[in-house]
């Protein structure tokens, strides 16, 4: 069965309570329980991680993500600088796809940016928790096809 990481990155812990308008009200934990589900079906087993340390997010890419299938992140306000996460990703060799709750390219000019996009697979973004979900799609397929 294909492991597939979801990482979530500063603030994600807040899912909920911070900026509901612009976040949603599902928390972590239930974004966490929904793609559970949602891999079962794919037939994907889920590793989730939340930190809000830059250090801490770069740890585990380099011990888990070697030795998984693929990577979902939601790098949160480090999408926009930093290198090091960037860094990270591209030393592990393994496909991953960035997401976003909410559309960035329809918010502060400043959250436009991505560093991390160019070294990923796809960007999804603006789908709220949907986007995590349509992440997971891609890899449930890309599974079907080896």
């Amino acid at each position: 069965m294909p492991r597939i990481l979801v990482i979530n990155g500063p603030n994600l812990n807040l899912l909920g309570k911070r900026e509901p308008e612009v976040y949603g009200s599902d928390t972590l934990e239930d974004l966490n329980t929904k793609l559970s589900e949602i891999a079962a079906e794919m037939g994907l087993e889920l590793a989730f991680f939340q930190s809000n340390s830059e250090g801490a997010l770069i740890d585990y890419i380099h011990e888990a993500g070697i030795k998984a299938d693929g990577i979902i992140i939601n790098p949160g306000a480090l999408t926009h600088y930093s290198y090091a996460l960037r860094d990270a990703i591209t030393s592990v060799d393994t496909e991953t796809v960035e997401v976003h709750i909410s559309n960035l390219y329809g918010r502060e000019d400043f959250r436009h940016k991505s560093v991390i996009a160019a070294i990923c697979v796809g960007q999804v973004v603006g789908f709220g928790l949907y986007s995590y979900a349509m992440a997971l799609s891609y890899f449930a397929d890309r599974a079907e096809r080896e």
